[in-house]
């Protein structure tokens, strides 16, 4: 048996990892600025709502816990024809009808834990003054002109479509009902910026994560686009941004919601340097093309803006069987009341480990109460529950030191370290299923450390122990208070409760992150059951 001095108990301990940029002291640094895709008011929250705000907050969270400043922006897009369509069958204005979803939404951000840094509305006179001002500047340089137009659109989808974009023959679900349209309106000239955007895309070919889907956009580009109709007449939408130069028509949705990234951290102000580029966008699949992927850049270029520097795009939630979730089938999961059930944090962890960014995931009941009971339960909550409760009753509530180090100390110390370094590495790849796993491969570790131990067996009935006992003690502690900084982003108020269990002071920059001895003398807090046992039903 080798005793190690409780001062250097860490031995050869580091922090192997390189650390990203971040800034320096009273240096002035662009934040690192994060965006998601407002959701339409058209409707309630759902899972993929939910989740595409867990995702932002815990890349923005993880961004922060390296020390990076962060502004992180959400929000709710309000005009358009359905959202007309759906307050004059509620028999309410259209703006009344976007408060009450604009609360539904902002509620589930605070129950799910999304601390966003800002809420952007589209019916914001921020925004609707920003939109009027590009418009304008884009009219005035020629990039929009006035046309007659004959030709195909989709109601649901509310945009006009080409024959080419059915499938198999059938126009996709999506689009709901087409129909043919006859009139004038008011175009945005994209044909000429197709060969341009191709080549910016075929030169950042990180642009898009993951990769495969920048592949995608350009199998779109390899035919000829169309210019962008930008507005609807008033004569069958009064709903939305009046253009300022025909106050007959108003500014088509899609055009007037992109905006929103610019017009949240001011967008011709002093500002607004301090934010854009955007560094993350974060969207689902089903808007990357063309909305995000080709209207989004050709508008930027024609305002003269940097590109965002990368759209991270997730996939879709699938119920039982890979079958997509509708509601007239009755598969649809109801992501808040999984959290008010169970937990946010429960609901976080289970929504996080499960999707790999980029690809679709099922979501059932039965696999959120195996992940839980397995997960959360079993491993994270009884490595928490048995350590407290055998500090509290062999060391009188205090965490000894790390008095000894033999090859199964070394093993969970490695362990450890390995999960300091692949969780942070995860995290900065946007791959937060693999982060969770990394963290778990610690918690699973610390509790085959402690069984093989097995302290309970070696303190006297008077509570006298000897080193081994205590050491293991130490060591389970303190993996412990590393588990609970790594999985601070994504289980935020779990980690807080776990930090004050344990007699830690909260963790929340990974720099500092060290195997170490930090915890000696601490005194444990009350012992509580983070996550019970839940039945079948």
């Amino acid at each position: 048996m080798q005793t190690l001095h409780p001062s250097n108990a860490s031995g050869r301990r580091k922090n192997y990892l390189p650390a990203i940029d971040c800034p320096l002291e009273g240096a002035q640094v662009k934040s690192f600025y994060l965006t998601t895709a407002i959701d339409y008011a058209n409707g309630s929250p759902h899972l993929g709502h939910a989740y595409e705000k867990i995702l932002a907050d815990a890349i923005v969270r993880s961004r922060r816990m390296e020390g990076v400043p962060c502004h992180f922006v959400t929000g709710l897009d309000e005009h358009g024809q359905k959202v007309q369509e759906t307050a004059e069958r509620a028999g309410i204005p259209p703006q009344q009808l976007c408060d009450g979803v604009a609360e539904d939404f902002q509620s589930m951000c605070h129950l799910m834990q999304v601390h966003y840094d800002d809420y952007l509305r589209t019916t914001q006179p921020r925004h609707v003054a920003t939109v009027r001002g590009i418009l304008s500047k884009l009219y005035e340089s020629g990039s929009i002109y006035k046309a007659p137009y004959n030709g195909l659109y989709s109601v649901r989808a509310e945009r006009f479509v080409q024959e080419k974009d059915k499938v198999d023959g059938r126009w996709p679900e999506d689009f709901g009902e087409v129909i043919e349209l006859r009139e004038e309106n008011y175009f945005f000239k994209m044909k000429e910026q197709r060969l341009w955007l191709i080549d910016f895309l075929q030169k950042n070919d990180s642009f898009i994560f993951p990769s495969y889907r920048q592949k995608q956009v350009l199998e779109f580009l390899a035919e000829p686009i169309n210019d962008l109709c930008i507005s609807r007449p008033k004569s069958r939408l009064s709903w939305g941004i009046e253009l300022p130069f025909d106050s007959n028509y108003v500014t088509y949705v899609w055009f007037d919601a992109l905006i929103n990234y610019i017009s949240a951290v001011g967008y011709g102000t002093e500002r607004f340097n301090d934010f854009w580029p955007a560094d993350v966008e974060v969207i689902g699949k089903d808007i990357l093309v063309p909305a995000h992927a080709v209207y989004w850049p050709i508008m930027l270029r024609a305002i003269g803006l940097e590109m965002p520097r990368k759209l991270v795009v997730h996939g879709w939630w699938l119920a039982k069987g890979g079958e997509k979730m509708s509601k007239s089938v009755g598969n649809v999961v109801h992501p808040i009341d999984y959290a008010k059930v169970y937990g946010s944090d429960a609901f976080r962890y289970f929504v996080l480990s499960e999707m790999n960014v980029g690809q679709d995931s099922n979501f059932s009941h039965e696999l959120f109460v195996a992940r839980y009971r397995a997960d959360l339960s079993n491993d994270l909550g009884n490595l928490l529950s048995r350590t407290v409760h055998m500090l509290d009753r062999y060391c009188e509530s205090t965490v000894p030191a790390i008095e000894i180090k033999e090859s199964q100390e070394e093993k969970l110390m490695d362990a450890a370290e390995k999960a300091i370094a692949d969780t942070r590495e995860c995290c900065r790849d946007f791959n937060f299923s693999g982060a969770l796993a990394a963290t778990f491969n610690l918690v699973r570790a610390a509790n085959r450390y402690l069984e093989s131990r097995s302290p309970w067996k070696l303190f006297g009935g008077n509570g006298e122990g000897n080193a081994t006992a205590s050491t293991s003690l130490a060591m389970c502690a303190e993996c412990i208070r590393i588990c609970a900084s790594l999985l601070t982003p994504a289980m935020p108020a779990a980690a807080e409760k776990i930090f004050a269990q344990i007699g830690s002071e909260k963790c929340d920059d990974w720099r500092q992150l060290l195997w170490g001895n930090s915890l000696e003398g601490k005194r444990v807090g009350e012992r509580t059951i983070l996550f019970p046992r839940i039945g079948d039903e």
